[in-house]
């Protein structure tokens, strides 16, 4: 197979348009045209559906698709590989990261990174979980940083970097915050019940979090009040604070030392796993392994932090 071939078959299928893949191949679209006539005549079948609005891959388009794309993740493993142990050639880290404590966390170990590796491009993409799951098995990613339930896997593979649980934030004026009371260090355990009738702030309907929440407020026999849906969760607890809603949030959002926010936990303590997940038996370059050594270690101090804030 060609591998340019593969790159461009690709990506017209990934863009159902042949306009747009030639754009973001920086070529003309006749050009990419010819080479997909081209393509079809020495396979003896037409590999796309043509439309204005849509081009579909054929019953042979998929077959072809299938293989170019596994032949173009074994040429990035086979030069990951080279590039490796010759340092040679254009090397790069391609990370996955999810929003706020994902980029805080690689601001944090870029320096020591960069410094070991100082020719290395290392190129971070902040997006949601399952973009960058979807982005890792297409091998537009190498590795991922990720915050999720063990049933939110993919068939990848996955380090488990450590543990956090969930906690209920409350606006402290709120008149049941009167019967709860920390047992030494211990945060108090909340009914959930008890807040049944609350306005709630809420992570949205496609986040890995919301399915944990919504099982959450399941276990607990009731639909929740929802004031309003957010994409970041950093901007929950303040709204809390202004006395607005009640929150599910991880544990590293909960700041216990805020006198206008009480913290609980739940009588089950649901919880999910921060995790470093790579391609189901993709290469790990030492760079890479040096990325997940450096985010093991910022966790370990950091959880320790987040469970006595």
């Amino acid at each position: 197979m060609d591998f340019k071939q593969c790159e461009y078959m690709v990506e017209i299928a990934k863009e159902n348009n042949i306009t747009r893949a030639a754009k973001n191949l920086f070529i003309s679209q006749s050009a990419l045209n010819q080479q997909l006539l081209k393509l079809e005549k020495e396979l003896g079948t037409q590999l796309f559906v043509r439309s204005r609005t849509d081009w579909h891959p054929t019953e042979a388009g998929e077959i072809y698709l299938e293989g170019a794309r596994k032949a173009l993740l074994i040429r990035q493993d086979t030069y990951k590989r080279i590039y490796n142990i010759t340092h040679s050639g254009k090397s790069e880290l391609k990370i996955g990261l999810t929003a706020g404590r994902g980029i805080r966390m690689f601001t944090e170990i870029y320096p020591a990174l960069h410094e070991k590796f100082a020719d290395l491009k290392i190129c971070p993409f902040e997006m949601g979980v399952k973009s960058l799951q979807k982005a890792l098995t297409s091998g537009e990613i190498d590795l991922g940083f990720v915050t999720l339930r063990e049933d939110q896997r993919t068939s990848d593979d996955y380090r488990k970097i450590g543990s956090e649980e969930m906690c209920v934030l409350v606006p402290r004026l709120y008149p049941l915050c009167a019967k709860y009371k920390m047992d030494g260090d211990q945060l108090p355990v909340l009914n959930l019940k008890d807040l049944q009738y609350e306005p709630f702030v809420l992570l949205s309907a496609a986040s890995t979090n919301r399915q944990i929440i919504d099982d959450i407020f399941a276990g607990a026999g009731f639909e929740p009040n929802i004031l309003m849906e957010t994409n970041t969760t950093g901007s929950i607890p303040p709204l809390v604070a202004a006395n607005l809603c009640c929150a599910i949030v991880p544990r590293y959002y909960a700041d216990i030392s805020n006198p206008r926010i009480a913290t609980y936990v739940l009588p089950n303590h649901p919880y999910w796993d921060l995790c470093i997940t790579s391609r189901k038996g993709a290469y790990i370059t030492d760079a890479g392994m040096e990325f997940i050594r450096l985010v093991q270690d910022y966790w370990d101090r950091n959880l320790i932090k987040i469970q006595t804030n």
